[in-house]
This record gives C-alpha cells, structure tokens and sequence, in this order.
C-alpha cells in the first residue's frame, strides 16, 4: 500500500535564544482553518522525568516488531492538542500494539488546536533520556515539527508520512476499545509487583482475574477475566514504573478464546496507555471490527454532518453530538466510525468518550482500505445475493455460501477459520447490505 504523503516546506530555522524556544513550522489545517505556519502548543512540562519516560515508550513501541522481530524502518508518534492536554498515539512496527500518552502536566500557552505527525529519532531520544527529575522540559509543537528543549539545548524532528496500515488500526482500536469495560484497578505497588511478576517469556500468554488488590491467573476465558496475549508486549511500562500511580486493566464483556485488551498506567499529571490485539502475530488493521457500521448506506452522509460539529474537544459527547445532529444514537456511533477510518476519532478508555483528531488521509481512499467492504459491494452489485427468512445464498466463484443474517455465520472457509473473531465475512456483509436495501425498497 502507498502512503498519504504530505509536502511541508519551513519559513526559517527554529532558533533556541536563551530560554526562549523559537519553532519554525509548515502549513498545515488547524481549528483555526488552514494557515501556512500555525503552533499548537509552547510551554512547559511540569512532570518532566516521567512524561520523557513516556515518550521513550512510546518510540519504542514505534521501533519494535514483536511478532517475528527484524530490523527496518519505523514510522512515528501522532500529536494532537485539544486545548486541554496533548495526546501522542503510535503504532508498533508489526501493528499489533497501539500507545498513547495522555499529558495533562501542561504550564504553558496554547495557540491552537490540531493534529501533526512528528519524527522522534536518535538524538531526541538521547536528548529525552537525559531528562532528570527536576531538569525543565520545555515542549513546542507545530502541524509539521516538534522540539524538546533540555539543559543540553534542542533537538527539533520534523514531520513524515504516514502508512495506510496505521491508518486501519487508528480505526479498529477505537471502536475495539469503545466495547471495552473496567476489568481491575491495581494501586502503584501492587502494578508494580504485577508487572514485574510477569513470566519472563514475551510470547507467554495468561488470562487474568481481579482478586482482592492484585490480578492473578485463571483458567482461559474465565467469568471477569482480561487477556494478556504476548506478555512482552507491556514491556515499556516497566520504565515507568518508578511513577506508577495505578494501572486500570480494560477488556471486552464477553470472553471469548482470545480477544484484545487495554492496560492504563497512571502517571503524574499523565496516562500511558498500551491496547494489545488479541494475539501477538495479529495486527489490529484486520481485525474487521469497523466493517458492520461502514456497510450501513447512511454512515458516510452521517459523518459529513458530524465532521462538522467536531472542534478537537477533550471528549466527543455521543449525547449531545445526537442531540445537535437530529441522528440517533446508533447512526451516531455508526458515523463516528466512518470518521475513524479517515483517523478523524479515537477513543479514550478512562473517560469513556471519543476525541476529535486529523490526520492526512483521502476520505475517498476507505474503501481501498477494506477490501472485504469492497467485494461485499460487488457481490451485491452483481446480483449475486439471493435473500429468504434469516438466510441467505451468496453466489461467489468458489461456490454458493450460506449466510446467517442473525449470528454472522457463512459456510466459507473465513468463517470456518475465524468464527467472527475478525469481523464479518465478505459473503456475510453483502446479505447485510443486500437485506438493508430490500427493507429500505420495501419502505
């Protein structure tokens, strides 16, 4: 897949003039609108050790292939300021673990709201490990570059594009992640113990359950139980244990064989936050959880309407985008997925609310990007979709498949392989699709 590449250019250098930061950026769309060199963010942060801690894990869940581990390029961390904190988001380099870092620890001016993608090389990253306790950090950020300022100077990265793959997975956490309840609250000692406990294998796998203040083992798909698929994947909370406030443990209702998790470190005037996929060898842009609401006819005009009352907020309120778009709730939910495919929402696990985003993606690329969609739509544009009570025969070249509109279920090999664990199938989708249009007919 290519890139959504985006051309920037710099007016001047940024200059470092005493303890005044100078940053130079390019055009960029902001709150504001479009502007050739708008700032987001410049000031201090207050909790300086643990937020370049944070920041180091963050790169280096960029840096890291777990599943298959190899060298090679990496891509870099997402930032968006909503005028209350500033949200880093990275994927890792096999897309099986999403990372976010919510600062709050914030002393400073914001100038606008947006999103920008942000290198974080080598000499940023010597630069944040040198930050001690009560070293200042002093951040500025820009729709094209962002520049931490320590005792030894600045260090400024510059903008790169993003891959289709991350553009995916932006998609299916967030509404993955949007499913997920509370599994278990640890205190700072007993997360550090726990984590530390963790067997020393990163492929192991466990499934956890809340007892009294700790989490222990239980057998595979317990009542209450979280997956932790791939223990080696929450390595990079294990440096920021030394400020570990609490760590909030997220998982879906229902357990099934194996499914994603969330797992939340409290820090100082910050949270880290690592989204796991249900297993270390998958990435989270197959999983398929989107697919359902972008086949709804309806979900694109939908998002037209809500794209436009979204204004980089700290929390998307469901209620209230409702009551302003006259749409209800489902359609609501719907449309905030169509937004996510084009990386415009995320969701954040301990306010339990969406958060308003950009990133440089072709709305009209989606599609592209879901070829299970896709084939779904030629399928029923070929005539190749026969309905009756609850069923339904899809005719594909490999044979006719039976279709379960009620369960999702398929007599395809997917089906058989998956059991819905990554979505519906193609031939599922297009009944779905072909039922909508013979109720919207018959209306």
């Amino acid at each position: 897949m290519t890139n959504a590449v985006q051309a920037y250019s710099y007016a001047g250098p940024s200059t470092l003039d005493g303890s005044g930061l100078g940053l130079s950026t390019s055009g960029g769309r902001a709150l504001s609108g479009p502007a050739a060199h708008p700032r987001f963010f410049s000031g201090l942060i207050t909790q300086a050790a643990p937020a370049a801690a944070a920041m180091l894990g963050l790169s280096e869940v960029a840096m890291t292939r777990y599943h298959q581990p190899r060298p090679g390029w990496t891509r870099d961390p997402v930032v968006t300021c909503d005028g209350a904190r500033l949200r880093l988001e990275s994927f890792s380099a096999c897309g099986g673990v999403y990372a976010r870092l919510d600062l709050d620890a914030l002393d400073g001016e914001v100038l606008d709201r947006g999103t920008t993608n942000v290198d974080i090389n080598g000499p940023l990253r010597e630069a944040l490990a040198r930050v001690g306790g009560r070293d200042p950090l002093h951040l500025g950020v820009g729709p094209d570059e962002m520049a931490v300022t320590t005792l030894d100077g600045a260090v400024i990265e510059k903008k790169v594009p993003l891959p289709d793959r991350w553009l995916r997975g932006f998609a299916e956490v967030q509404v993955l992640a949007a499913g997920f309840d509370l599994r278990a609250e640890l205190a700072g000692p007993h997360a550090v113990r726990f984590l530390r406990g963790l067997p020393r294998k990163a492929g192991a796998s466990l499934w956890l359950a809340p007892t009294g203040r700790d989490l222990r083992p239980v057998g595979q798909g317990a009542r209450g139980a979280v997956c932790l698929s791939g223990v080696g994947r929450l390595k990079t909370l294990h440096p920021l244990l030394r400020f570990a406030k609490t760590l909030r443990v997220y998982g879906p209702p229902a357990p099934r064989p194996e499914e994603a998790s969330a797992w939340e470190l409290e820090l100082p005037g910050m949270r880290y936050t690592l989204v796991l996929s249900p297993e270390a060898w998958r990435g989270f842009s197959g999983e398929g959880a989107v697919l359902d609401d972008l086949a709804t006819d309806e979900a694109g005009a939908d998002a037209d309407v809500l794209g436009m009352l979204l204004n980089y907020e700290p929390a998307v309120e469901l209620g209230l985008l409702a009551e302003r778009s006259g749409l209800a709730l489902p359609r609501v939910r719907a449309a905030l997925t169509q937004l996510g495919t084009s990386g415009r929402v995320g969701y954040d696990l301990h306010e339990a609310a969406h958060f308003h985003r950009e990133l440089p993606y072709d709305r009209d690329r989606v599609a592209e990007l879901n070829p299970r969609l896709s084939a779904a739509r030629r399928l029923v544009e070929a005539g190749a979709v026969r309905l009756s009570p609850g069923q339904a025969r899809v005719t594909t070249d490999g044979g006719i498949r039976e279709v379960g509109l009620a369960d999702g279920s398929c007599t395809c090999p997917w089906w058989w392989d998956h059991r819905g664990s990554r979505g519906p199938c193609k031939h599922v989708l297009a009944a779905r699709i072909a039922a909508r249009q013979t109720v919207e007919v018959s209306l």
